[in-house]
C-alpha cells in the first residue's frame, strides 16, 4: 500500500509479517525504516510501539534519529527501545513532514545569504503561525515559551537577528523534539515482537544422564542410576553455574530391535538400549522407565532441582520403540510398507532397527493432539523446557501449532530445536515458534569460520537464537579428539562468550575424547547404549578435570551483561591467524567485554589486536555530539588472571594454551553519552526524546 509519505525497508519483519520478530525482557530492540517524500522539505518518523494487552501502560511513541556523516542514508531512520514485561509487543513506523525543521533549515540558509527581515517577511509569519501551533502541542511548561517566540518572530522593532534568537534556544529544541509538529502523518503497517523472560535467551545447558549415576557395584560392575542418585549431581552441577540440566529421554525402553554396546545389533540381556528407543509394555511418552523410579520419583528430582537452582529440561523425541504402545493402538501414525511391516529410521549409511519414526499425515489430527496431551501431561509434572529431537523430520505446521497451543496456556515454556540441517529448515524452525536451537558452532574452528559464524548469531537475533553445545552424546568433533586438553578449555571460552546460550554433556568436564574409531564422531563406549559412571569428585581432587574453568566462564557471564546478549558482538582485526577477538557491548548499562582467544590448543600464539575504539565505547559515536574524547589509553581487567593491563588501539597479546587460552577482558564501561540512544525503557508516555 503506497501512503502520501513513503514507508519502506521496515525492520525487523519476519516471514513477511506473519510471525512476530523477537525480543527479551530488559534487551534493546532495534528498529529501522527508510522513510522518504517528494521535494526538498523535511520528513521525520515515528516509532509507536505498543504493550502487550493486558499490561500497564498503553503506547510509546518514540521520534527516530537520522543518520548522520559523510556515508549516511539521509533517508534511514532508527530508533531502539528496551521491552519491560514479556508478552505481544507490537510496532509501527508512522511518517511525517517535519514543517519545523523545514522551515529551521530554509530560514538559516535565507539569513546566511544575506536576505534581511523585508525579504524574510514571509517565511518569519509562517515561522510564528508554526510556534502558536507548537503552543498547543508542547507540554504546559513549554507553552509560554512557544507563545514568547511567536511574538518576537512578529515583532518588527527588533533587530532580524533578536527576532529570529529565541526560536534556537536549548529549551525550544528540548520541547519540539519531544512534541514535535506532524504534518501528512502516514501510518505505516504494524508489526508484532514476541517479548520472552531473560531464561529464554541466556542460560548454560548441562546434559546428563540420570541412569549413569549409580555408580559401581564390588566388581566394578555399572550400576543402574535412579532420580534418587540424579539427585545427588545436582549441587555439582549447580555449584558449575549451570542454570538448565537436560536429561535424554526418560520412559520406558523398547526391547525388540534393542541395540547393544557401541550401536551394535547383538544385545545381550544385560544390555540397556538407547533411550530414544522409546516405549515397550510398561509404556510410552507418558510413562518413566521403572528401573529410574517413579513419575513421583521424578516429580521429587524436578524440585529438588529446582532447589538447587536449575530447571530440567526434557527430552521430547517422537518416535517409538518397535513395542510402543502406538504401534499397536494407532499403526495409521506410522509408514506401513507393502509387506505389512512398519518403516524403522533410516540415515543411510546408519540404520536405526529399534525405532519407529512417526507419519504425521495420516492422521494429523489424532496424532498432533496426542503429542499436545503428552507435552501438557510433562508441563504438569513440572517440566518447563523441551529439547526436541530431530524437529526437522517433522511438518513444521505441526511444530508452529503445538508450541502457540502450549503458549496459550503456558508461555514460559521453553522449546530448544536439535536441528542440525540446512539454514532454511533452522530459520524455519525457529520461526515456527522454537525459542532456541542447535547450530553448527562444534563444527566451526577456523578463525574464518568463527568469525562468520558469530556475526551470522548476532544478525539473527531477531528469530533465531543458538545454543552452542561444545559436545553432544552424537557429536565428539575432531577437534577434540586430537587438541589435547587445551582444547576443551578453548571450545568452552568460544561457547561461553560468543552467544548468550551454551551447552555441554556431561564427560566433557574430564576431557572424554576417545572415538569409536578413527574418523567417527560417535564416542568409544557411548553412553547412548550403556552406562557410564564417572567419579568427577576424584577427578576434580587429581586436577583432572575442566570443572573450575567452565564455573569461572559461567560466573563472568552472569556478572556481565554484555555475556547475556545476542546482537550486539563486534569482530576486532588480528595479525594473527589464530587468534581471535570479539568483543560485546550491553547498551543498557554499557558493561563491555573483549575476548580474545588462541585457536591453537598446541602452540603459543602471539600478535596485534586491534581494538576498534568506537564499537566498544572508547570513542564519540559518529554523527552524536561528544566532547569526552578519544580514550587513546584506557585499563582493562583480564578475568581470568585478574590482572589489570594498560590498552589502546594497537596491543600486543601472547597466549600461551598451556597456561592460559583466552583473555576475557572487562573494558570500561561505556560513559551513557556513548551509548546507543534507548528513548524508551517501558512504562507509558505519548512522546519521546529520541537521545533518551
Amino acid at each position: 500500500m503506497i501512503g502520501r509519505l513513503g514507508i519502506d525497508n521496515v525492520s525487523p519483519i519476519i516471514a513477511l509479517g506473519q510471525v512476530p520478530a523477537k525480543a527479551i525482557v530488559g534487551q534493546v530492540f532495534p528498529v529501522s525504516a527508510t522513510v522518504w517524500r517528494e521535494g526538498h522539505d523535511a520528513i521525520s518518523a515515528t516509532l509507536v510501539v505498543r504493550r502487550p494487552s493486558g499490561s500497564e501502560g498503553g503506547r510509546a511513541k518514540i521520534t527516530m534519529t537520522a543518520e548522520e556523516g559523510e556515508r549516511a542514508n539521509p533517508d534511514l531512520r532508527h530508533a531502539l527501545f528496551v521491552p519491560d514485561v514479556p508478552g505481544l509487543w507490537t510496532f509501527r513506523v508512522d511518517a511525517w513532514s517535519d514543517p519545523m525543521a523545514t522551515w529551521f533549515n530554509a530560514i538559516n540558509k535565507k539569513v546566511a545569504a544575506g536576505q534581511g527581515a523585508e525579504m524574510l517577511a514571509n517565511d518569519l509569519e509562517v515561522g510564528a503561525k508554526l510556534f502558536n501551533r507548537a503552543e498547543e502541542k508542547v507540554s504546559r511548561s513549554h507553552t509560554k515559551t512557544m507563545r514568547k517566540v511567536a511574538e518576537a518572530l512578529r515583532d518588527e522593532s527588533l533587530p532580524l537577528e533578536d527576532r529570529i534568537a529565541p526560536a534556537f534556544t536549548a529549551e525550544v529544541k528540548e520541547a519540539l523534539e519531544r512534541r514535535p509538529l506532524r504534518d501528512l502523518l502516514t501510518r505505516g503497517q504494524e508489526f508484532e515482537v514476541l517479548v520472552e523472560p531473560l531464561e529464554s535467551g541466556y542460560g548454560a545447558w548441562y546434559e546428563f544422564f540420570p541412569r549413569s549415576t549409580g555408580g559401581v557395584d564390588a566388581n566394578g560392575v555399572p550400576v543402574h542410576g535412579t532420580f534418587a542418585t540424579a539427585e545427588k549431581d545436582l549441587p555439582r552441577i549447580a555449584a558449575m553455574g549451570f542454570d538448565t540440566i537436560y536429561l535424554p529421554p526418560i520412559h520406558p525402553i523398547g526391547t525388540i530391535n534393542r541395540k547393544g554396546k557401541n550401536n551394535t545389533l547383538t544385545p545381550t540381556k544385560e544390555d540397556v538400549g538407547s533411550p530414544w528407543a522409546i516405549g515397550s509394555a510398561e509404556g510410552g511418552h507418558e510413562a518413566v522407565h521403572p528401573e529410574l523410579g517413579t513419575v513421583e520419583d521424578f516429580e521429587h528430582f524436578v524440585e529438588e532441582a529446582g532447589n538447587n537452582g536449575l530447571r530440567v529440561a526434557l527430552d521430547l523425541a517422537l518416535q517409538c520403540a518397535p513395542d510402543h504402545p502406538w504401534a499397536t493402538s494407532h499403526p495409521e501414525w506410522f509408514t506401513v510398507l507393502p509387506d505389512g511391516t512398519i518403516a524403522y529410521a533410516e540415515n543411510p549409511p546408519k540404520k536405526y532397527q529399534d525405532i519407529y519414526p512417526l507419519n504425521f499425515d495420516n492422521d494429523p489430527d489424532g496424532l498432533y493432539h496426542e503429542v499436545l496431551k503428552v507435552v501438557r501431561l510433562w508441563v504438569g509434572r513440572g517440566v518447563r523446557v523441551f529439547r526436541v529431537d530431530n524437529p526437522h523430520t517433522k511438518p513444521t505446521n505441526f511444530w508452529h501449532w503445538l508450541i502457540k497451543e502450549v503458549h496459550r496456556t503456558d508461555p514460559d515454556v521453553i522449546f530448544l530445536a536439535e536441528a542440525f540441517t540446512r539454514p532454511p529448515r533452522l530459520y524455519g524452525l525457529a520461526k515456527a515458534g522454537f525459542t532456541q536451537s542447535y547450530s553448527y558452532f562444534t563444527w566451526k574452528t577456523s578463525k574464518e569460520d568463527l568469525e562468520e559464524f558469530a556475526t551470522d548469531v548476532a544478525s539473527g537475533a531477531d528469530v533465531f537464537r543458538p545454543n552452542l553445545f561444545v559436545n553432544t552424546p552424537d557429536i565428539l568433533h575432531e577437534s577434540l579428539q586430537t587438541g589435547g586438553r587445551a582444547m576443551f578449555a578453548i571450545r568452552a571460552a568460544l561457547a561461553a562468550t560468543m552467544a548468550p546460550l551454551w551447552g555441554v554433556y556431561s564427560g566433557f568436564e574430564l576431557y572424554e575424547h576417545q572415538p569409536v574409531h578413527e574418523g567417527s564422531e560417535e564416542y568409544l563406549n557411548s553412553e547412548k547404549y550403556e552406562l557410564r559412571p564417572r567419579d568427577f569428585a576424584a577427578a576434580a581432587a587429581n586436577g583432572d578435570s575442566l570443572e573450575p574453568w567452565i564455573t569461572a566462564l559461567n560466573t563472568w557471564r552472569k556478572a556481565n551483561p554484555a555475556l547475556q546478549q545476542q546482537r550486539n558482538l563486534h569482530i576486532h582485526e588480528t595479525n594473527n591467524e589464530n587468534l581471535l577477538a570479539y568483543s560485546r557491548v550491553d547498551a543498557v548499562t554499557g558493561n563491555a567485554i573483549l575476548v580474545v582467544v588462541n585457536l591453537d590448543s598446541k602452540n603459543v600464539q602471539e600478535g596485534q589486536v586491534t581494538v576498534d575504539l568506537e564499537a566498544v565505547g572508547l570513542a564519540p559515536r559518529a554523527g552524536f555530539e561528544d566532547d569526552l574524547g578519544i580514550q587513546e589509553h584506557y585499563e582493562v581487567l583480564d578475568l581470568p588472571t585478574n590482572q589489570i593491563f594498560n590498552w589502546s588501539t594497537e596491543n600486543y597479546v601472547r597466549l600461551d594454551p598451556d597456561f592460559q587460552v583466552a583473555h576475557i577482558l572487562r573494558l570500561p564501561d561505556v560513559p551513557e553519552q556513548r551509548r546507543a540512544p534507548v528513548a524508551y525503557r517501558g512504562g507509558d508516555a505519548e512522546e519521546f526524546d529520541p537521545r533518551g
